[in-house]
């Protein structure tokens, strides 16, 4: 499972285009920028080192790497990275668990969210004792829905105390001797 730490990067909103505005790509009157430049051919070294050197200028890079990786974007320069750098990324994306992501919908933000991101998201709530009604909200979800995932989480929850117990939990014995079967008795 693939995780990274709380960071203060902003994430954009579902359908949020805006920061496109801020990107370092932009081109403007007093700034122009050919978007060639972020479509080599593999043997266009001097390109791909072009648009790399502006991706890492840009104070959007990481938001615009997320918004390829959740569009499926394989194609050209995107978060400073190449089609073929971010191949691997796009085939870890489900399994992708970025808790800044999961604090950002706890406090009420609506932005993608993976599969194990939405699970920690349920975990995080019943946690904090959120509201079924809430966490419905938060994942856009039915409330039946939401109730379902709670009952399954604290399920969850209470197996796995229930593993933990029970593999700490020494077996009985007297004097330093197991006990046999036999010792037990029968029930009456």
């Amino acid at each position: 499972m693939t995780t990274t730490t709380n960071n203060a990067a902003p994430h954009r909103l579902l359908g949020d285009q805006t920061w496109q505005e801020r990107a370092a790509c932009r081109s403007t009157e007093h700034n122009p920028v050919d978007p060639d430049i972020f479509f080599p051919q593999p043997d266009e070294i001097d390109k791909i080192t072009g648009a790399k050197s502006l991706c890492a200028q840009c104070p959007v890079r990481r938001v615009c790497l997320d918004a390829a990786l959740e569009a499926g974007d394989t194609h050209g320069i995107r978060g400073g990275m190449t089609e073929e750098e971010r191949e691997p990324l796009h085939e870890n994306l489900a399994r992708r668990l970025d808790y800044s992501r999961v604090n950002a919908v706890i406090a009420g933000r609506d932005i993608h969210l993976t599969k194990a991101e939405r699970r920690a998201v349920v975990h995080a709530a019943v946690h904090q004792g959120l509201t079924e009604q809430r966490l419905a909200w938060l994942l856009k979800i039915t409330e039946e829905h939401a109730q379902k995932l709670y009952r399954e989480t604290r399920r969850a929850l209470r197996n796995r105390d229930l593993e933990q117990t029970t593999k700490t939990t020494p077996p009985p014995e007297t004097d330093g001797e197991r006990l046999a079967r036999d010792d037990f008795g029968t029930a009456a």
